[in-house]
């Protein structure tokens, strides 16, 4: 079954302000790479999307419907609903992960 990946407007602009970080303070050839191997591992979730892991910041607060991709040191977190993945964040993974996923998710 292929699944039907959507990003939600939170991770639209992620990736909008990663690439805007990364062409400022890099290279924009290096942001389109880095894009590019992110928009590939999102489009590797059109197939079994479950084998990703939960985020360790929310198995500890015991919430287990959420998953995650990397394309180190980047984090993608979604959620299976259905035949659906919705990616609510792409973010640099050494941020202070607890604090952006209780923003993001537990609003």
């Amino acid at each position: 079954m292929a699944y039907r990946v959507m990003l939600a407007e939170d991770a639209e602009r992620d990736i909008e302000d990663l690439y805007r970080y990364i062409a400022a303070n890099d290279s924009p050839a290096n942001a389109m790479r880095v894009l590019a191997e992110i928009e590939s591992r999102i489009a590797t979730l059109t197939e079994l999307p479950e084998r990703g892991h939960v985020p360790k910041e929310l198995m500890s607060v015991g919430i287990t419907e959420y998953r995650e991709a990397h394309y180190n040191p980047y984090r993608i977190i979604y959620r299976v609903m259905g035949g659906d993945v919705v990616i609510y964040c792409v973010v640099d993974g050494r941020r202070d992960m607890q604090s952006l996923l209780e923003r993001r998710l537990l609003r």
